[in-house]
């Protein structure tokens, strides 16, 4: 497979790394990017960006990132926190008065941000027609009770993050959460990254393909509506003639491997849709668009928990500006990083570690021993990765379109991020 772009060659090693993740590890389409002391040392893609014509990869493809997401939705947050918008230490009922229902008065924005909300789940099925309506589940999310008591542990709100958060934006800017990014991050700094994909961004975004979906019944690309309540079986295909991705799953990556127990147990409770992982990563379910995750919908909803479109230079630029300052202040980054939860995930069943917002290393959020104390950033579902280091410089990101049923990182954005870090 022929691999596009360049390294600086300093970096050359992570040129190999790519193309190997294309000669052995199923690898269908992919880019990489890294920027180093402000300046770009690695833009590389290859591969096709839709299996079925065979579209090729090319620079500016952009892909839905999933859960990479979060970290752009905290740094929106964060700006209004820095701007003297938003105390994040304060009730969110101070700007959304109808989130104090059902005994939610005293949460608050910090635990939005570190997943301790105890409102991982929405309770009710959210309709097709409510898909890109925020407010309207936000307004669900308003009238539940949490699962446990605020602040006593975390569990990864891997949906509802994001239309608590985005609620929480809308209220204080007036803008929704897509609108604000535009506005404030990825248009003034020239950012390939969109949350709510315009028309011709979401006409040439790689088509995902393989992996288990976001929830409990069926992969995350299937191209044909779910069967309620029908559990997807063990490799099911990711549709009709696109088979899943090679090779047997990989556990969640972690600081030290987790084992196949761990993956094991986190597999089987997403697609167990009673369980509290799939029931928090299955609703609003994709899978009710033909299609899933690659349909129009979802790709101009915006959901700000996991709804970033981007290419993987837009991604890794996103963390080139934070770490060099031009987004937050040093000075917020470097207390936003700070981890405030770690330990045990009610939801992951994996331990998490977050800041505001942003992961830190544990075994959620994998990363090489160079950047144990130093790293943060968010993987998404299926593999990606984005990644910023203050003390290294570093600013990175991984897009792909073969997805694993990875949750917390995939061996391919692992092994390259490793090459980054042995290249320093």
């Amino acid at each position: 497979m022929a691999v596009h772009g360049w390294c600086h060659p300093r970096f050359s090693r992570v040129r190999e790394v790519f193309r190997q993740n294309f000669a052995g590890d199923g690898e269908l389409g992919a880019a990489f990017s890294v920027f180093l002391d402000d300046r770009p040392v690695v833009d590389l893609w290859g591969g096709v960006a839709d299996r079925r014509d065979g579209r090729p990869w090319e620079r500016g493809t952009p892909t839905l990132v999933y859960s990479c997401t979060k970290a752009v939705t905290a740094t929106a947050v964060l700006l209004l926190a820095e701007r003297g918008l938003l105390d994040v230490t304060a009730p969110v009922a101070e700007v959304w008065p109808e989130f104090a229902r059902a005994g939610k008065e005293r949460v608050t924005v910090e635990h939005l941000l570190t997943h301790q909300a105890g409102l991982p789940v929405i309770e009710e099925p959210v309709p097709v027609e409510e898909f890109e309506d925020q407010e309207a589940i936000a307004d669900r999310l308003a009238g539940q009770a949490p699962l446990w008591e605020p602040g006593t542990g975390h569990g990864y709100h891997a949906l509802t993050y994001g239309f608590l958060l985005g609620e929480v934006i809308r209220r204080v800017s007036g803008k929704r959460a897509g609108e604000f990014v535009a506005a404030e991050i990825a248009d003034p700094l020239g950012l390939e990254l969109w949350l709510g994909a315009p028309d011709d961004v979401a006409a040439r975004a790689a088509r995902l393909s393989g992996g288990l979906r976001l929830g409990a019944s069926t992969p995350a690309t299937s191209e044909k509506p779910a069967t309620p309540g029908k559990p997807a079986a063990p490799g099911e295909p990711a549709a009709p003639g696109e088979p899943a991705a090679s090779g047997t799953p990989a556990a969640p990556g972690n600081v030290t491997n987790p084992g196949a127990d761990a993956g094991e147990a986190l597999g089987r409770a997403m697609r167990d849709g009673e369980s509290l992982t799939g029931r928090a990563m299955g609703n609003p379910q994709v899978t009710k668009l033909r299609g899933g995750a690659n349909h129009p919908v979802v790709l101009r909803a915006g959901w700000p928990a996991i709804g970033v479109v981007a290419t993987a230079l837009g991604l890794a630029g996103f963390y080139r500006h934070l770490v060099a300052g031009r987004i937050l202040r040093p000075e917020t980054l470097r207390d936003a990083v700070r981890p405030r939860v770690s330990g045990p995930d009610r939801v992951l069943l994996l331990d998490s570690s977050f800041g505001l917002g942003y992961m830190r290393p544990a075994q959620a959020f994998r990363v090489p021993e160079q950047g144990m104390r130093t790293a943060f950033g968010h993987t998404g579902m299926g593999g990606f990765l984005s990644l910023g280091d203050v003390e290294h410089g570093l600013g990175m990101a991984y897009t792909m379109n073969r997805m694993t049923d990875a949750v917390a990182g995939s061996p391919r954005a692992h092994r390259l991020a490793e090459a980054v870090y042995a290249s320093l």
